[in-house]
């Protein structure tokens, strides 16, 4: 029990620090288990507790993967990223697809005109 209620706190340091999708969070998690010292017994038990970690996450509202997703589409509109390499990071990082559709689908509605500002600010930035 102390083992999940330190895993917990963990899971918080780390999103008071970093945003992150809920299947980036779990990567993280897991590879912080495997880290441990630890019996293989007490690893798996905390491998179990993941799931009920992150839903007590999503429950609390420190995790959501549409907020996520818009956040990190509107930093790189404004970074010059290509919806491709949106496209691409979003999956990476373990958004789904359709989360990633429909906020892709939200963030032109609220700015239809998005790729070409992000077009223009990639050739200021690279001199072109």
């Amino acid at each position: 029990m102390d083992d999940q209620m330190s895993l917990m706190k963990y899971a918080i340091d780390y999103l008071s620090k970093y945003s992150s999708s809920k299947n980036n969070l779990e990567r993280i998690l897991k590879k912080k288990i495997s880290r441990l010292k630890i019996e293989k017994k007490e690893k798996f038990i905390l491998y179990n507790s993941i799931n009920q970690i992150m839903l007590n996450l999503e429950k609390n509202k420190f995790i959501d993967d549409n907020n996520y997703a818009i956040s990190k589409i509107r930093l790189f509109a404004m970074q010059g990223k290509s919806k491709g390499f949106i496209k691409s990071y979003l999956i990476q990082k373990g958004i789904e697809k359709n989360i990633l559709n429909n906020s892709l689908d939200q963030f032109e509605e609220e700015d239809p005109e998005w790729e070409k500002k992000s077009a223009k600010i990639f050739v200021r930035k690279k001199k072109l």
